[in-house]
Order: C-alpha cells, then sequence, then structure tokens
C-alpha cells in the first residue's frame, strides 16, 4: 500500500500494518530504516496486546496464566486494509481462536496512516468485543534512518522542546523487564543532548510519567531532521542497536513489565483497561523537516 503526495512517499505492509518506507522527495532521502537484518529486520512494528516483555514471557488474566512474546504478537500478524487512498490507509485485525491461546479477549484493532503534507499521522483503535474489561498495552516503534550512509549517531542530536532535563531508567538485562529501582537524569542543554553509541548500552531508555510529548532527532548543528509529536503518551522509549545508523521513538500506552512484576494484569502500571464494548483511541504523528 503506498501513500504519496508532492513531499513524501511511504508505503505500508499488510504484514503487521507495518511502515516499511518513509521517502523525503525533496531532499531525495529515506527516512525510514530499510529493515536491514545486520542491525534489525523490522521498520515500524506496532506493539500490541504487549509492549516490550512481560516478567518471565508470561502474563495473568483473570486468574489464568498466558504466555507472551515480545512486544505481542500484532506486529507478526495480517491485516485486513479496510480504507486505501492516495492519502490515507486503514488496516484491521480481529482476535481469532489462535489469537485467544495467548490473549483471550475478543477484539479489533485498527491502525489508519493520513498522510498530510511532510507529516505521516498514525491512529490506533482497540475496540473490546469481548463482555468484560480487557487489559493490553499498545505501542509504536518506528526506526529512523540517519540521512546519509556514513552518518553515525555522533552526527545527530537529540532535541526535547521546552525541556531542561528529563529522567529515565532501564532494562533489566537478565529479563528484558523495567528495572524502577534506579532513576537516570538526562540533563539537557537547551533541550538538546548528543546521540552517541553509549547511551544504548543498556538496550532502550525508558522515560515514564508522560515527559516527552515532542521530541527531534537533528542535525549535529541542530537542524531539524524527523521529529514525533505524541501528547498523552505515558511511557516513551528510546532505542537502537550497536553502530546502527538508525534511532527509534517510541510513544507507548503502557509498557514492558516492572522486573519482578507477577501480579494480575489489571495491577500492571499504565495498563489500559477498556470496559466491555468500549473504544480506545490514540494517535502521534511523524513529522519530516
Amino acid at each position: 500500500m503506498r501513500l504519496e503526495n508532492e513531499f513524501l512517499c511511504v508505503e505500508i505492509a499488510e504484514m503487521g500494518a507495518e511502515v516499511t518506507r518513509i521517502y523525503d522527495k525533496v531532499k531525495k532521502t529515506e527516512v525510514l530504516w530499510e529493515g536491514n537484518p545486520t542491525y534489525w529486520k523490522r521498520h515500524s512494528p506496532v506493539l500490541f496486546p504487549n509492549v516490550g516483555k512481560t516478567f518471565n514471557n508470561k502474563v495473568r488474566i483473570n486468574g489464568v496464566q498466558y504466555p507472551t512474546s515480545q512486544h505481542g504478537f500484532a506486529r507478526d500478524s495480517v491485516f485486513t486494509c479496510i480504507h486505501a487512498s492516495a492519502d490515507k490507509a486503514s488496516f484491521m485485525l480481529s482476535s481469532s481462536e489462535e489469537t485467544k491461546e495467548v490473549y483471550p479477549f475478543d477484539f479489533e484493532l485498527h491502525i489508519s496512516y493520513v498522510l498530510s503534507g511532510k507529516e505521516l499521522g498514525v491512529e490506533w483503535q482497540v475496540k473490546n468485543r469481548s463482555d468484560e474489561t480487557m487489559y493490553f498495552t499498545i505501542g509504536g516503534h518506528p526506526a529512523l534512518r540517519f540521512a546519509k550512509a556514513d552518518e553515525k549517531k555522533t552526527d545527530y542530536v537529540l532535541k526535547f522542546p521546552g525541556k531542561e532535563r528529563l529522567t529515565y531508567i532501564l532494562v533489566d538485562m537478565e529479563t528484558g523487564t523495567g528495572n524502577p529501582d534506579t532513576e537516570y537524569k538526562l540533563e539537557l542543554n537547551g533541550g538538546i543532548c548528543p546521540l552517541s553509541e553509549e547511551m544504548f548500552e543498556k538496550d532502550a531508555l525508558i522515560f515514564d510519567c508522560g515527559q516527552i510529548e515532542n521530541v527531534w532527532i537533528c542535525h549535529k548543528d541542530g537542524t531539524p531532521y524527523v521529529g514525533m509529536r505524541c501528547e498523552g503518551f505515558p511511557s516513551f522509549g528510546i532505542w537502537s542497536v550497536k553502530d546502527a545508523p538508525f534511532v527509534c521513538l517510541e510513544p507507548w500506552m503502557g509498557r514492558c513489565d516492572n522486573c519482578g512484576f507477577e501480579e494480575e494484569i489489571s495491577q500492571k502500571q499504565d495498563v489500559n483497561a477498556l470496559g466491555a464494548g468500549e473504544k480506545f483511541i490514540q494517535s502521534y504523528t511523524i513529522v519530516v523537516a
């Protein structure tokens, strides 16, 4: 599926309803990571019904323990395209007997993309078709690649407009879950911090408490390259792979378990609770400078 205007060309796959290409036609630059498996085989997966990992790869729902996979099953599921035009595409995934083996709810997940100028809007709708409260987390994971093939992380900075400092936690490397016991400070200079390989030595940086609503990847001189608007997200992840020429900006409605969490899913930090027949809607926007 292709969306296109005078500024951008966007390609979306039915597998995972995943954006696989964002091409800047003006600067003739690939903005989205191409999925080279040397570093990471994906582009911009949608994380559902769980963001990140659950503790011991298990989740407890109504007293029953279910197995989970990192980032959930949506990214590896084939969606149905239900709308396609030059500037908008919508996709749907419904629950099945297969999904109920690991996630017992009846649901519909709708993902829509709208191209407007140099912006790509992303909207998620989750509909609870069950007769009970449904619990889930959902997140984005777009990998923004550097403009030139020979560029490195040290050629870029992150800009958080209006922020003086941020706090974050890291991942417990043994379990892949959050370690909230130690909080770190990200000091900013005019809202800016340099990118480096060392930032990601312990996987992702996890920002809780709705700290990030606007973030930019900028060239070293401060010139904006690509950014994201993401109001109303309780958590945000920033991640990359060693020596990889990309950075992932990840808006999350809920996140990975904290290390040691074994309670009911309803007790999970920032989990989304959707009553029978109710609908959840959230969105974010990728902006190409």
